[in-house]
């Protein structure tokens, strides 16, 4: 079974808190599977398997193969083109097309976390023969500015440890690039959008015709569509080939997802310019957030928000006005057999969303206090919560409100809030990390909370889970941070499951797993001691890339500041790494890693000896005397009492 930090969560905390606990475990877990559910449709992810499934899907674009031999040449390409035409996914199959014999392909950092650069780029984040990814298109005019005063020295590293680095620029400020990067520039086209709907459609197997594709309305939509548009039309075709009557073949499929891609915003706009009643547009509003829910849900919705916008009430006697069948067939709404309400119109639902928000700005706030209030109050499944929150989140980002974001996610954590917001809470931070403007903003505010001792431990659990689910998928640098902040807390369950989820975030990557290393040695050396410590013992592996130079110092760094703590703190974890030493293979390597740390301290030597003695008594055979021998020598030749003989 996959490890997850749903399942950590459920492991750690299943057998030690009982009653609200495991209500409150329940929620967690719902969480961590919520967010994985909407890593499918996810675009900024980095990680293998879906680089696999979009080069599946990959159409290049016009200027692809300059930009290739602008980056095979000079290590480094800066990709420009129109908004839409698929830069970032551009940028990134060039570099998943590199040859894969050294490095790993990652996305750097793009928030200054625990000051440890004071430049933008920081050359520390490059490995041997790393493909890099930088996409500052959405930054600011002062980030772009410092990216491009670093980059020059960030070139030479890249160089030196033979990486590449694909950057994607902001199309609005080329005024502000500088003359001598421009000759690392490719600009790129959009791509034949009727060629990747034709992609997306064999790749899944769907059966058409040349005729099929050659009607006006999708001509007209391909050719001013957004790649990622062109993408969720076949999605949608897809969805209707499955879900369709047999007697149902292409032309109707892509006529019911051409239908579900219009903009309804005119028809809605023209709708509400008749129709004066305040009623009229609560119910409107609140079928258009909670679509496909019962008419009850619709009805407390609206009335919740005519209350909370003081709306004066309807004196007429309950019997004399329309029932709710009437008023939903009023606002062009049906109940359908399974008793649920939806609009006559495909997608009116997003353009009526889209109107409130977008020529109703006074009352956003109150539209935020509203939608906390029912997602509170209202008695919702599960799927009906995850679309709710969804479309909330996306006319909040839409409108710059990404602070109602987190508005939302500390009240819904807060000491006394129903345990069953959690997943609602990891929702809309996880909505934040992946949008495209807005995801630099949340990042950095996550990290805030992470470092922030007064971080509730609600809070500090979504965001375990949001770091491992989500983040982790476009940003695994700036997770494994936020992370180890959350894993350095005072006890908790947010301190455990950081801890699980950063076993499982490095226990497959080196580079995550040496960049904690290195994280641990800097900490136990400064203010994060006690805490690094522990960590150090729990998550460090006494064999894994033993071999390489610089893991060997970073663990012998950890172990010198260990051991001269208390025995007892160190006594089995010791012990645990004897018995990964009882395998010769490996066995010098690890023991050079103990004498080594013990060196400087005769007494520290003499405690780590016992501790080895004991263990061997503990034992049968002749590895653990061996292991101890073969110890003592290690010790002796560090401490220069005799020179070390291997063959010895």
């Amino acid at each position: 079974m996959t490890d997850t930090v749903g399942s950590y969560f459920g492991r750690t905390y299943g057998s030690v808190h009982s009653g609200d606990g495991d209500q409150f475990n329940i929620f967690i877990q719902e969480a961590a599977s919520r967010l994985r559910e909407q890593a499918g449709s996810r675009r900024r992810t980095i990680a293998e398997e879906d680089r696999e499934h979009l080069a599946a899907h990959f159409v290049p674009p016009p200027g692809l193969h300059r930009a290739r031999t602008r980056l095979a040449e000079s290590h480094t390409v800066l990709i420009n083109g129109l908004p839409g035409s698929g830069r970032r996914t551009a940028a990134l199959m060039l570099l998943h097309d590199l040859s894969e014999a050294r490095g790993t392909l990652h996305e750097l950092p793009d928030t200054s976390d625990d000051d440890t650069a004071s430049e933008p780029l920081d050359t520390g984040d490059i490995g041997d023969g790393d493909r890099l990814l930088l996409d500052l298109s959405e930054v600011d005019e002062s980030r772009f500015v410092a990216v491009q005063n670093a980059l020059s020295g960030f070139r030479a590293g890249l160089r030196t440890r033979g990486a590449r680095l694909a950057v994607v620029l902001p199309h609005r400020l080329g005024y502000l690039l500088k003359d001598e990067l421009k000759r690392f520039t490719v600009e790129i086209g959009r791509p034949p959008a009727r060629r990747v709907l034709v992609r997306h459609l064999r790749h899944d197997d769907i059966a058409f015709s040349p005729e099929d594709l050659g009607g006006t309305e999708l001509g007209t939509f391909l050719t001013q569509a957004p790649m990622c548009e062109v993408a969720e039309l076949a999605d949608r075709i897809r969805t209707f080939r499955d879900t369709s009557p047999a007697d149902r073949g292409f032309p109707h499929w892509l006529a019911d997802a051409l239908l579900h891609q219009q903009d309804q915003t005119a028809r809605v706009a023209t709708d509400l310019a008749a129709e004066q009643s305040g009623r009229h547009k609560a119910l409107l509003l609140s079928l258009a957030m909670f679509h496909e829910t019962t008419p009850g849900v619709v009805l407390q919705a609206a009335n919740s928000l005519l209350g909370l916008l003081s709306h004066p009430p309807d004196t007429t006697p309950r019997l004399d006005r329309a029932d709710l069948h009437a008023e939903l067939a009023a606002i062009k709404a049906e109940t359908g057999p399974n008793g649920r309400v939806r609009f006559d119109i495909p997608e009116y639902d997003r353009g009526v969303r889209e109107h409130f928000w977008t020529f109703l700005p006074d009352i956003r706030r109150q539209l935020r206090d509203w939608f906390k209030d029912c997602l509170t109050d209202l008695a919702l499944p599960k799927d009906d919560r995850t679309r709710a929150v969804e479309r909330f989140a996306e006319q909040s980002l839409r409108t710059d409100r990404r602070e109602d974001l987190i508005w939302l996610a500390e009240r819904w954590t807060s000491k006394g809030a129903p345990e069953r917001l959690i997943p609602d809470a990891a929702q809309v931070l996880a909505c934040g990390l992946d949008d495209d403007r807005h995801g630099r903003f949340f990042r950095q505010r996550i990290y805030e909370w992470a470092v922030s001792g007064e971080t509730g431990d609600r809070l500090g659990e979504v965001l375990v889970v949001v770091c491992a689910e989500t983040m982790a998928g476009s940003h695994p640098d700036q997770a494994l941070v936020r992370l180890h902040h959350l894993a350095r807390r005072s006890g908790g369950r947010a301190q455990a499951a950081a801890r699980g989820a950063l076993r499982k975030l490095t226990g497959t990557d080196h580079r995550l797993y040496r960049s904690l290393l290195d994280r641990l040695v800097a900490g136990i050396a400064h203010r994060h001691g006690p805490r690094d410590r522990a960590l150090f013992l729990e998550l460090a592996d006494p064999v894994r890339l033993i071999g390489y130079r610089s893991v060997r110092d970073s663990l012998i760094a950890c172990w010198s500041d260990v051991l001269r703590q208390d025995v007892e703190s160190w006594r089995l974890p010791l012990m645990g790494w004897l018995g990964a030493a009882e395998d010769v293979r490996r066995r010098d390597l690890v023991l050079r890693v103990l004498s080594t740390a013990g060196a400087p301290d005769v007494h520290v030597c003499g405690r780590v000896y016992r501790v080895a003695l004991d263990w061997a008594r503990a034992g049968e055979g002749d590895e653990r005397k061996h292991t101890v021998d073969h110890l003592l020598r290690r010790i002796d030749a560090a401490q220069g009492i005799e020179s070390y003989d291997h063959a010895a």
